[in-house]
């Protein structure tokens, strides 16, 4: 059963606590998108840009959790020199925005691994698919290319405001009998 390019959506959800304490710090950045244009025209300028800083995050940042870099659970921050995964998100997501890319194609997105751990990735809105940059690997892929089961990610109307997400390969499994 052959997968949309796009991650399809379900309807609205609740942020992450950890965006939301974010937002309270950085309103600016969790506002309303302006007009979506609609989804990235990739060209191959803009796909070398998103490789570029996928891979320059991934080397420049050390992985850390939010327990060893600030004695807390949970603490979403721009990573100097290290940081967890969500860390890694909102840097890429801020050098892409610089770069021009749309804040309506940059969208925080929470997955869960195949072990069961939630973690969070970049998606790429673009005409040609979702594509996901991660701070495990250096490769962008496809969403529907990833090992993950994807669950939500912000709106791409309002960056404070976050959507369900229907990965349909949870549910062609599960009618398997």
């Amino acid at each position: 059963m052959a997968l949309p390019a796009n991650i399809p959506l379900a309807g609205a959800t609740n942020q992450p606590i950890g965006h939301y304490e974010f937002c309270k710090r950085y309103s600016d950045e969790c506002g309303p998108n302006g007009k979506d244009a609609g989804p990235l025209v990739l060209t191959q300028e803009n796909w070398k840009t998103i490789l570029n800083v996928n891979y320059t995050v991934n080397t420049d940042i050390q992985p850390m959790t939010d327990m060893e870099i600030y004695g807390v659970e949970e603490e979403w921050a721009y990573p100097d020199l290290a940081g967890d995964c969500e860390d890694y998100v909102l840097l890429k997501r801020k050098k892409l925005i610089q770069a021009g890319i749309s804040p309506a194609n940059l969208l925080i997105t929470v997955v869960l691994q195949p072990n069961g751990e939630g973690h969070a990735v970049l998606t790429v809105r673009t005409d040609r698919g979702d594509f996901v940059l991660d701070n495990m690997r250096n490769k962008v892929l496809l969403w529907s290319e990833t090992e993950y089961r994807f669950l939500k990610r912000q709106s791409s109307a309002n960056a404070g405001k976050w959507v369900k997400l229907q990965d349909g390969r949870a549910d062609a499994v599960g009618s398997v009998r």
